[in-house]
């Protein structure tokens, strides 16, 4: 025998009509926009959904959209703001790139005078030839010789840091490496970090006292490396052609390798939390575990890894 039920034809959508306010973080995320240092110390976190401002106050901007004049949150991201203007960084997406910006890639494809490379972004970024250095000097013209020989200077597969030149039509980022800070990595470990973490700092190349080099590309990628002096790349074209289009790592010792994964463990572990990722964090997070004389795989430990947050975060 089949029965039939019957349900209520109209609903209550009372709860869905009006914009959901976290009651903690929508208060101070609306106080700190218009606290110019307070809004300045830190990144405020927002989730889709979440009131940020007045729209008679302030301009709505990518991530957010306005709802009975307020500012609403679309997207879970950190919160900026320049001048009137708020906009709501995602926390998962593809690194956005700008001219001047730092960035580590990895070469994917040797085409006609150019190579591309895998920078984190929505398109592979482009290398031209005619945007790096050869040997035989730095300014000279780039010969048919050359275009012969590029993958003896980077092939699939290489790293290398790059800074971003320009843009072409099809928004394609270009990079060049005429400049003895960058080129081909080598000496070290890739660690991959969401770009939101990585801020735009006065130098993405930190040393620190351990005797470990590291590169912050604002892409996500971090290099991770043994210190190299920049006496050590000169010669007498102004660079070491063999040194800086090298495939061979240098021999590390022990002690620089240990060092190498302690810090990799760290940058992992602080970007599993969602901290920005600077030069004073990491040198604060690496002598705090020097003192706790922790080992390289004891920081993944519930307790140590939440310890070491926690002093970081009472620090900043």
């Amino acid at each position: 025998m089949i029965t039939f039920t019957s349900y209520p034809t109209q609903q209550d959508y009372s709860a869905h009509s009006s914009t959901k306010h976290h009651p903690d973080v929508a208060e101070d995320v609306h106080m700190d926009l218009y606290d110019d240092e307070a809004f300045a110390a830190g990144a405020k976190l927002t989730l889709p959904g979440e009131y940020l401002t007045s729209s008679q106050a302030f301009m709505r901007g990518h991530g957010t959209y306005v709802n009975d004049e307020e500012v609403i949150a679309s997207v879970a991201g950190t919160v900026e703001r320049v001048n009137k203007l708020v906009t709501v960084r995602p926390v998962r997406t593809r690194y956005n790139p700008e001219v001047g910006d730092l960035v580590v890639g990895r070469i994917t494809e040797v085409q006609p005078r150019r190579w591309k490379v895998d920078a984190h972004s929505r398109q592979d970024a482009v290398l031209m030839l005619s945007s790096v250095n050869l040997p035989g000097g730095i300014q000279r013209r780039k010969l048919e010789s050359d275009e012969l020989q590029m993958r003896t200077f980077f092939e699939e597969g290489d790293l290398l840091v790059a800074e971003v030149q320009a843009f072409f039509s099809d928004g394609a980022m270009s990079l060049h490496t005429r400049s003895l800070r960058y080129g081909k990595l080598r000496n070290g470990q890739l660690v991959v970090v969401p770009p939101i973490l990585v801020r735009r700092l006065k130098s993405h190349f930190i040393t620190l006292p351990c005797g470990v080099d590291l590169i912050l590309g604002l892409n996500g990628y971090i290099w991770i490396s043994k210190h190299v002096k920049e006496s050590d790349q000169e010669g007498e074209d102004g660079f070491d052609a063999e040194a800086v289009y090298s495939n061979k790592n240098d021999d590390i010792d022990t002690a620089t390798r240990i060092a190498i994964s302690r810090v990799s463990n760290i940058i992992q572990l602080i970007s599993a939390h969602f901290m920005p990722l600077t030069g004073a964090i990491l040198l604060e997070a690496y002598e705090w575990v020097v003192e706790q004389d922790c080992g390289t795989k004891d920081l993944f430990q519930d307790d140590l890894g939440d310890a070491l947050i926690t002093s970081l975060r009472a620090r900043g």
